[in-house]
């Protein structure tokens, strides 16, 4: 790699898998505060469905009001459970990208960019749950959510953005803006080896 940028990459995929590694296995921890924000965003919104959030690793455990089969004074209740880790992948890709480029006070920086992040992968995770209630479920468990065809419609954006978007451009994004200083002086930086040709 014989360029700034390309050193730059080189460096990135070098920490890339020491982060998923790192973040995989710190999960529990490190999605500890999604876990307090997705119950508290559900005590207060969808006190009525859910009654508790529970995490196991990775694994957010919705305890809801809603009952499974065709008797529903039944004594059991529907539990759901979301993957966080789908939704949190954004945050190795972030520590990545600014490990390599190491700018000076970069521990505060990356404490920013993990901090920025957990109300969208609380996003996510409350909007799998949603989904799975309201859209995927059997319709008499869906029945019992009491949402309109609007809400099941906007439950269905927000899944799809949750998913698809937000956790890789919100961290692209962050570290862009944490960054500029970085990307001016690699953008001034002239590239080696590349040799002006006259015209002939």
């Amino acid at each position: 790699m014989r360029t700034p940028l390309g050193r730059f990459v080189l460096k990135v995929l070098v920490w890339l898998p020491v982060a998923f590694i790192v973040w995989y296995f710190g999960a529990p921890l490190l999605l500890w505060p999604v876990k307090l924000l997705v119950a508290g965003i559900a005590a207060a919104g969808l006190s009525d469905i859910v009654t508790a959030v529970e995490q196991n690793a990775a694994i957010f455990t919705f305890a809801t009001t809603l009952k499974p089969g065709e008797v529903l004074g039944g004594a059991a209740n529907i539990t759901v459970d979301v993957d966080g880790l789908l939704y949190s992948f954004g945050m190795p890709l972030f520590a990545a990208l600014v490990l390599a480029a190491r700018e000076p006070r970069w521990p505060r920086t990356l404490l920013l960019g993990y901090a920025v992040q957990l109300p969208f992968v609380a996003w996510g995770v409350l909007a799998d749950f949603l989904k799975n209630i309201a859209i995927t479920s059997a319709p008499l468990v869906a029945s019992q959510t009491g949402f309109s065809a609007w809400q099941r419609e906007l439950i269905a954006f927000a899944f799809q953005f949750g998913s698809l978007i937000l956790p890789t451009v919100i961290p692209a994004v962050t570290w862009v803006l944490t960054h500029r200083a970085f990307l001016e002086r690699l953008r001034a930086l002239p590239e080696r080896g590349v040799t002006p040709t006259s015209p002939r």
